[in-house]
Parts: C-alpha cells; structure tokens; sequence
C-alpha cells in the first residue's frame, strides 16, 4: 500500500506534540503543589508515561482498535494486527499511545502530596490496560456511540474527562491533604510554590494542543488542509477568551485577578473545545470559551468549599467539568447538527448519552480499582510521610532545589572527630593573626533590623546606597504584626496570612546617625497601608573583623 508523505508526517508531527505535552502537564502540577513533593510528581508524570507505553503496547491499543464491536475492541496483543491507513501502522499506534498517557497524567495533579508512589503506579497501570481503552473503544474504535453519531473530535469526553473522572474518585477517596481544611470544614488556601513552573506548564500544554487538536485529522491532503486550519483557530480562540472571562469573573470575585485561577481558565477553554474544534465556528469557540470559564471558577470553588475534595492543580475542575461541558456543548454549537443552527435535540442527546455512560463507566470502574489499592496495598502515605514531603519518603529527595539553599547530608555528625589525620590540619603556630586596632574605643554602635515586604527592598536598598550604607544582610523571612496583614485569595480560598513573606534587612551603623538612618527608611517605606513594616534599634557591644582583627569603629569603617 502507497503512504501518504505528508500524512504520514502529519501524524508523526502531533505524536511529538501530544508527548511533549507530559512535560507540559509536570510543570503545571509541580508549580502548583509544594517544593516538598516536586520530585514525586515528575516521577509520577515519567512513569505515566513509561507504564502507559507498555500497558497500551500490550493489551491497550487491541481493546481500543482491535475490533469492531459494541463494547470492546479485541484482543491483539503487542500490536500484531495491520492497521495501515493513509499512513503506517506504527505511526497510528504511536499516535494514540501518546493520547492514552495523556489520560493517565490528569489524575496525578489531584492526587498529589499524599499518595503512595507504588498505588499510583498500580492505577496507572489499570487505566492505561483497560480503563481508558474500552471507553475509548466507544467513541474512537467504532463501538456503539461512534455509530449514534456521538461526537468527540479530539477527546473532551475520550482523553480529558475519563482523566478527570478518574481524578475525582481518586480525590474523593483518598481524602484532603492535612491542614487543608479546619475542624469546622472551613478550606484552607494551600498555595503552590512556584506560579512561574506553573505558567510554563500552561504554555507548554497550549501549543502542544495545537497538535493534540490540530493533528486528529489524521490528515493534510486535501479538505482535512482546511479542517486542520480551522481547527488551530478555533482551539486558540477558546483557550483565550476562556483566559479571558476567568480573568474577569476572579478580578470581581475576589478583588484581584487571580493568576491560578487564570491559568487554569486556559486549559479549561482548551479541553472544552477538544472535542467539537472540527465542528464549531470561531464564534462557536468564542462562547465554549466563555461557558468555560464560568465552568472552572464555579466548579472548583465547589470541589474546594462544599463538596471539600481537595484537588491541589485544579485538573477535575479542568478535565473532568469542562471535558463533560465542551463535549455537550457540541450539541449545541456544532454547525451541522446543532441545536443553534437548526439541527434540534438529536445531536444534543446523543451528546449527553456518551458523556453520562462513559462517566458512569469511569466511575464504578475506578471506584472498585482505588478500594482494591486501598484493601490491599494502601492508598495514603502516613501523617509523618506526608507532613516530611514525598520527596524524602518516596524518593529519598532531601530537597528538589538543593542548590538553592545550603543543606547539609542527611545523618551529617556534628560531634568534633579527634583523630591523627585531624590533628595533622590544625593551623601552623606561625601564622600571625592580625593585631586588634581600636582607633575610637567607646564609640557607639548601633543595629539596625528593618522587616518590610519583598517588593520594597530595591527602593529601601537605592535610598540606603545614597546615605552611604553599603554593608547588610538580607535574609527572606516569614511573619506578621499585629493586623495579621490583608486579607489575600488563591482560588477564591482566603489565604491564611498569620505568616507573610517578608524581608529582614540587618545593619550595623556607627558613623551614619541613627536618626538619619531611620528617617531615610521610613521615607522609602512609607505608604500608610498595612504591610510597611517595622524598624527595631538595639545597642552593639562590639564588631570585630576577622581578617584583620580590628574591632568597633575601625571594624565598621567601610560599611
């Protein structure tokens, strides 16, 4: 059989992009999850991937594809079968191997910090094996909803929402992480550590979804050039105005426009048009953006307050709600067919009927996988465990970011060792240590500690520069005075501010005058709102150089 080149291409082009989009999908739930559990979700996101590889290689792709009935493909194990089409076998199957793995990473991000590294490679597993490729049989493999007529161009229901629903279960089963809510059930806010990891992720997941869309043409020859440009339109225009609108609804809910929040509208607007990119118009993607955005808002802020699931990235408010919502909503705004353009309620029904069997199908599947892992492996990690970060008890990680701050071995000894080899490096007698100098005995010094917030300190340090202060310490530190700071949100969960990030600066003055010194610090801080923080004054015994040995005065003479 002759191939086409540029299908073939084509295929192999978004295989790339789907994969890549894992890298997309570790960075968002790394940022969005403590420092203390980072390398727990890169290497759930690895394996996800590896383990979903084989399972699908396996058994997986010939349940999906390899047969056409109802309910369930067929058995092929290892991918015997010829599946050749206008491109390769082997481009097909890396094609859909690399959707099946995108299923499975969705539920890491909800599950994360306080689950079992082996149970959640027991899921992955699982749904990589059986779950998602029986449902996807359905909608993909030419089983009993693709002959309805149900529509999922690139997977709302078939990838997103079987992740999402997955997640959902997993959450509501394993539990809140600790802290997470008080003992009246009021949710706590627990931030991620790291917005910018975060953002990346976001970014890296929306080009990527212009192969995850774009490429389900399986095709570039003829009109798919056309559905395929379209399809890069229609997936932009959503994911963006989604963005927007999000940005909209938090900046009047919460005072602010919340940078979380946004992000997730992003993806939210991307999953809700996976599934009818094909079929809408830009002015379609347009309002599956804007239904979007009010979907993520108000469904995570249900997950997180009422029904206190506790899902730390945000992935069943993304997946699973808008997966189910986009998917319907091509009932709606599909151009042939939809109940907007004239079409009536077939469409919709069918619609509806694929997105409530598969959601019945993922979830009584899943229920029974996570209370079997739980019977009989354990699904959570211990109090300690958790409260440690699964860096350190998974992975035996003492920090992701070691460089960052110096950190000692663990089991380092702190005991003196008094042995040959030891006392052979004690320092020569005959090195001269500098002789002390005190030029001004008496004179006073003072320290002075100033604790303000982070994005004050470029303006204090330029004012302090032009008094002539050039020697500080500068440490980032956490607290709080007595107002306990303003209030702030993350997600629309206030945020506890009994401790705020702040900046400690230490100086020790003996030229400068100290009321100099206070007046030129409280000029550069001063805003009359709550936060500019505090000045303390102590009296210095005194500052001795160790290079030189001189102390007091002389010590500070070029400070």
């Amino acid at each position: 059989m002759a191939f086409s080149a540029v299908d073939t291409i084509w295929v192999l082009l978004g295989s790339v992009l789907v994969f890549f989009m894992q890298a997309g999908f570790a960075m968002v739930e790394t940022g969005f999850t403590r420092a203390k559990n980072a390398g727990n979700i890169i290497m759930k996101n690895l394996m996800d991937f590896c383990i979903g590889t084989v399972a699908f290689w396996f058994i997986g792709f010939g349940l999906m594809f390899g047969g056409d009935g109802p309910f369930i493909g067929g058995l092929d194990f290892f991918i015997r079968g010829n599946y050749d089409s206008t491109f390769p076998t082997y481009a097909f199957v890396i094609f859909q191997t690399v959707f099946c793995a995108t299923a499975a990473t969705i539920v890491s991000g909800a599950m994360a910090e306080r689950t079992k590294f082996i149970s959640y490679i027991i899921y992955s597993l699982i749904i990589s094996m059986v779950i998602y490729p029986i449902s996807g049989h359905w909608i993909w493999g030419g089983g009993w909803l693709s002959q309805l007529g149900f529509h999922d161009f690139a997977g709302s229901t078939a990838v997103h929402m079987v992740g999402g629903l997955a997640a959902l279960v997993g959450a509501k089963i394993l539990g809140p992480r600790i802290g997470k809510y008080t003992k009246d059930g009021k949710a706590r806010a627990i931030p991620g550590h790291s917005l910018t990891l975060g953002a990346l992720g976001v970014f890296i997941l929306w080009f990527c979804w212009f192969g995850f869309n774009g490429a389900s043409t399986v095709s570039m020859t003829g009109d798919a050039i056309a559905s395929a440009s379209k399809i890069f339109v229609t997936t932009n225009i959503a994911a963006a105005t989604a963005a927007d609108v999000t940005m909209i609804i938090t900046w009047i809910r919460y005072k602010k426009p919340d940078v979380s929040m946004t992000l997730n509208g992003a993806l939210a607007g991307l999953v809700a048009i996976t599934a009818g990119c094909d079929a809408v118009s830009p002015a379609g993607a347009f309002f599956i953006g804007v239904i979007a955005a009010f979907v993520i808002v108000f469904g995570i802020e249900f997950l997180d307050q009422k029904a206190k699931i506790d899902d730390p990235v945000g992935a069943i408010g993304v997946h699973a709600f808008c997966g189910a919502a986009g998917t319907i909503l091509v009932g709606l705004f599909a151009l042939d067919g939809g109940l907007f353009y004239g079409g009536g309620v077939a469409l919709l029904g069918v619609q509806l009927l694929g997105v409530g069997s598969v959601a019945i199908w993922v979830v009584v599947t899943m229920v029974i996988v996570f209370f079997l892992i739980k019977k009989f492996v354990g699904l959570r990690v211990s109090r300690t465990e958790e409260l440690a970060g699964l860096d350190l008890e998974e992975h035996g990680i003492t920090s992701s970011y070691a460089d960052f701050m110096p950190a000692l071995p663990v089991g380092t000894d702190f005991r003196p060792s008094v042995d040959a080899e030891a006392a052979e490096l004690e320092v020569p007698k005959e090195v001269a240590i500098p002789v002390t100098n005190i030029s001004k005995p008496g004179a006073k010094m003072t320290k002075v500690v100033i604790i303000t917030k982070q994005s004050k300190f470029e303006h204090l340090k330029v004012s302090l520069d032009v008094l002539g202060i050039t020697g500080m310490t500068v440490t980032q530190v956490l607290g709080c005075g007595m107002q306990k700071g303003s209030t702030e949100f993350y997600r629309g969960v206030p945020l506890e501010t009994t401790l705020l990030p702040k900046i400690k600066i230490e100086i020790v003055i003996c030229k400068v005058p100290v009321d100099v010194l206070v007046k030129t610090v409280k000029e550069a801080l001063y805003t009359g709102k709550i936060g500019d923080g505090k000045i303390f004054i102590y009296d210095v015994e005194n500052v001795i150089k160790v290079r030189t040995g001189e102390e007091g005065f002389d010590a500070l003479q070029d400070e």
